[in-house]
């Protein structure tokens, strides 16, 4: 293995050891096209470069679930539905993501979202099952979603929930379109238009099932957040004159 200033040379891969000092944040092991043994040996080299912050692997095989197990056991923390696993301490959270997914068959990609915040550094809420098919559902967490300094809201079918939830709190919004849906859903991609077509203001997107990239977002703003008061979370003061020119976007 060959060091030099901000890498280290595995053969098959070159680590960013530096990336931490750059952005805040190690650098994170995609493990999809990766062997067990090569998502272990990376495991293992940004820990020894990061022993006091967490390391996060995502799209992780069945076996390389295992071979992570055995070489790290409970060192390691482990997220069979996320496809996720994490080497070291978490940061101390600061500010709150909440993670708010339309139906359960999009809990794979929640998971992902929270693991990441976690290891990001902000406290992930998770909330299940409150798509528009039942909307009651999401009027009942409304408190919830006014007092998270990001949401990431996840949906599949036609994405709609992304829009209602931007439309009942003036909380950032991070959405993610999910694959889960019918034929004309298109493996996603007609949520993905949907909620890039959203008319509700404040709502960015990000790919297909991404909800790793949406969980660094997310946990980014949140560390950035002030410390919430009530005042934040106060119905605010409708201003008739925006009904009177029509309102809109």
């Amino acid at each position: 293995m060959t060091d030099t200033t901000g890498w280290r040379d595995l053969g098959f891969a070159r680590v960013d050891t530096a990336r931490v000092a750059r952005t805040g944040d190690p650098e994170v092991i995609f493990g999809e096209g990766k062997t067990p043994e090569q998502t272990v040996e990376l495991l293992r080299t940004l820990h020894d470069a990061h022993p006091n912050r967490a390391v996060l692997a995502t799209r992780l095989s069945e076996a390389a679930l295992a071979a992570v197990r055995a070489a790290f056991g409970a060192e390691a923390q482990i997220d069979e539905l996320a496809r996720c696993a994490t080497l070291g301490p978490l940061p101390t959270p600061v500010g709150t993501v909440a993670v708010v997914a339309a139906g359960t068959s999009d809990r794979p990609v929640a998971a992902e979202a929270a693991v990441t915040v976690r290891a990001f550094g902000a406290t992930a809420e998770v909330v299940t099952d409150v798509g528009v098919a039942g909307i009651h559902r999401l009027l009942a967490i409304r408190d919830e979603l006014d007092r998270a300094d990001c949401l990431v809201v996840i949906a599949g079918m036609e994405g709609a929930l992304p829009s209602v939830v931007g439309g009942l709190t003036g909380v950032p919004i991070v959405a993610v379109p999910t694959s889960v849906g019918y034929g004309a859903s298109l493996g996603g991609v007609a949520a993905l238009l949907a909620m890039l077509n959203s008319c509700a203001p404040g709502v960015v997107v990000v790919n297909i099932d991404n909800g790793f990239g949406a969980g660094v977002h997310a946990a980014r703003v949140a560390r950035q957040s002030r410390p919430r008061t009530a005042e934040d979370t106060a119905t605010p003061v409708t201003d008739d004159r925006s009904a009177a020119n029509g309102g809109g976007q």
